[in-house]
């Protein structure tokens, strides 16, 4: 099959599309050959070096993929050959066929593009599993979610306002703004121009958030607690900012507030299968019922690798970048 290759460590020039062997298939495994893969910004991470996939993954970029099923492991009993699926994957979706754990799997939503379907599984694996599952943002609060143009932000805009949550998105200009008001955001802060801590703090009377979902880091971290209600949580996702930081206690303690580290990719087969899980039972519904939507910002062929990753850390995109095969 062919896939994309990290030749060396280094700038987008550095992926090029090669011949490599086929993915071996276990016995609790499907193998799909790959309609369309969705960027996501830790690809852009291993490129550079900085993220290594987990032990036993595959070595190629891409974490979400749609396609269809070439062949099943004796153990699969869900899947057959010649379903349309798309997966949530550790790692090999830049190539024409990846081996996936059936518990990863979806079937295509109603009513989604083979294409678009791969859009979906990492966004919302993320978001769910970590505003939701693990924050327990819940119908009447309040949420804030950095990035609101992003793949992660326009989906979480979506499901969020679909359960009957207040949400509050921060972007960098008034186009990825708008854009985010037209995906259902109710309060829209330019970062570059707005101080977001005193913009919540006034939409909510003085009392701050109830969650808010943060791929920053250091750099926002006595900021996302200062913008925090009581019982208030911080979900952590991402390290933009920085990795190191030095908090007041004096601003945890008194609010009780709780910050949650998350990432999904480390997570074991079994964790994930859960996750997916989940994601089908509550989020599947809200797809098929048109009230979250896929935001596919651009699509390219998987030859044009280079260039996705080029627009992606251009921070121009607003939504998903798509790759096909």
């Amino acid at each position: 099959m062919k896939a994309i290759v990290i030749s060396e460590p280094g700038k987008p020039e550095v992926l090029q599309l090669r011949d490599v062997a086929d993915p071996e298939v276990k016995d609790d495994e499907v193998l799909i050959r790959v309609h369309s893969t969705a960027l996501n910004s830790s690809d852009t991470l291993q490129r550079l070096g900085l993220y290594n996939p987990p032990h036993g993954s595959s070595p190629y970029l891409g974490l979400e993929c749609s396609g269809t099923i070439e062949s099943v492991g004796k153990s699969v009993s869900r899947w057959k050959v010649g379903d349309q699926v798309c997966a949530l994957l550790s790692g090999g979706g830049y190539a024409e066929k990846v081996s996936v754990p059936a518990g990863q799997i979806f079937p295509i939503p109603t009513g989604i593009s083979l294409k678009d379907a791969a859009a979906f599984p990492e966004v919302a694996c993320t978001v769910w599993s970590t505003v939701f599952m693990k924050g327990r943002l819940s119908a009447g609060e309040s949420f804030l979610v950095h990035g609101g143009s992003s793949g992660i932000g326009t989906f979480a805009i979506q499901i969020a306002k679909h359960l009957g949550v207040r949400v509050f998105v921060t972007a960098g200009n008034e186009e990825k703004l708008a854009a985010c008001k037209e995906l259902g955001a109710d309060v829209c802060i330019n970062y570059k121009t707005e101080d977001f801590v005193a913009e919540v703090k006034a939409e909510t009377d003085g009392k701050g958030v109830d969650v808010i979902l943060d791929s920053i880091g250091a750099l926002y971290l006595q900021k996302n607690l200062d913008s925090l209600n009581f019982d208030g949580r911080l979900c952590i996702i991402g390290l933009m900012g920085g990795a190191n930081a030095e908090i007041k206690l004096s601003s945890l303690l008194p609010k009780r507030l709780t910050v949650i580290g998350a990432a999904l990719r480390p997570r074991s087969p079994e964790n994930k299968a859960v996750v997916v899980a989940e994601v089908e039972k509550n989020v599947w519904p809200a797809i098929e019922a048109g009230k979250v939507k896929p935001v596919i910002h651009k699509y390219l062929p998987l030859s044009q690798a280079a260039e996705a990753h080029s627009l992606m850390e251009s921070s121009k995109h607003i939504g998903k970048i798509l790759l096909e095969t």
